[in-house]
């Protein structure tokens, strides 16, 4: 049982590190300024290409749903982290980010009946200390409409997380990423029509590279694993997965852009690892952890 499970948070952490490399394969594959764009081709397609091969679609209540679902888990978040990246720096929006954790827990107090620990309140603002050290630099400016969009992105994210714990959908898990993904997309369709317009006449290569990536391993495999941890794990322990995006998103600048690594980003990044690892424990572990060191040699 134990294995399993270290299994399932192993894979489940894969997400979250796939997603840390978006911003470099944004970067460095994708044209300039067009955000909104690589969100929707990163949604739509794998949602199709999902429902294609799983060939389930949605009954009954499941319409609502999975509209209502993709909508906050990736319509509505990738929109609002959008607008949040344009006005804010992105160590703001990273740190605002990691406070997903605590809005899980305590929207699970009152979906799922779960209890709030101080183990978790404790671990959770660990973990924003931890990103914040992370990514935060001096004399950054702060822009309240951005503030108000990362602060939305992370409880509309949140709350995806919760229900789609409530809601377990009848039918494998590749089928029910589908269904957000493209209920994600279409929601994002006509935002991206109308605030960046058609997209580029002309594209490379190494954008389509870009694209592809971001659909095939950033969506499509990374949803499905994402979203087949909070079917098997409790939703705050996944979420607390997440810090592990800017970590990497930290580690693939610092390897493949050559951007400066000190020594407050490293205290950082552990401490957020730290936090992770103390929020997969089962409950109980710690305080068995301490008799046992507690015990005379």
């Amino acid at each position: 049982m134990l294995r399993n499970r270290i299994g399932i948070i192993l894979l489940t952490a894969l997400a979250p590190s796939v997603w840390g490399t978006t911003y470099y394969v944004t970067t460095e594959f994708l044209p300039p300024h067009r955000p909104l764009l690589a969100a929707l081709l990163r949604a739509l397609p794998a949602g199709l290409l999902l429902v294609v091969i799983t060939r389930r679609l949605p009954t009954g209540v499941w319409w609502w749903r999975a509209l209502l679902l993709g909508t906050l888990n990736i319509g509505a978040f990738l929109a609002l982290i959008f607008i949040a990246a344009y006005r804010l720096p992105g160590g703001v929006a990273a740190t605002i980010a990691a406070l997903q954790p605590l809005l899980v827990a305590l929207l699970s107090t009152g979906l799922l009946g779960t209890r709030l620990t101080p183990r978790t309140v404790l671990t959770g603002l660990a973990g924003v200390l931890g990103v914040s050290l992370l990514v935060l630099k001096s004399g950054t400016r702060l822009d309240s409409l951005g503030i108000l969009a990362a602060l939305a992105s992370a409880l509309v994210m949140a709350t995806g997380v919760v229900l789609s714990k409530r809601w377990p959908a009848p039918v494998p898990v590749l089928a029910a990423t589908g269904w957000q993904l493209v209920a994600g997309g279409l929601v994002l369709l006509p935002v991206t029509l109308l605030v960046e317009g058609p997209p580029p006449t002309v594209l490379t290569a190494r954008n389509l590279g870009g694209y592809a990536y971001l659909g095939l391993i950033g969506a499509a495999l990374a949803y499905a694993l994402w979203f087949r941890g909070i079917r098997e794990l409790p939703p705050t322990n996944v979420t607390f997965l997440g810090l592990l995006s800017p970590v990497v998103a930290t580690a693939v600048g610092w390897l493949a852009l050559d951007q400066e690594l000190t020594g407050i980003q490293l205290i950082g990044g552990a401490m957020i690892l730290a936090a992770l690892l103390v929020a997969q424990l089962p409950p109980g572990a710690l305080g068995r952890v301490r008799r046992l060191a507690s015990r005379p040699a």
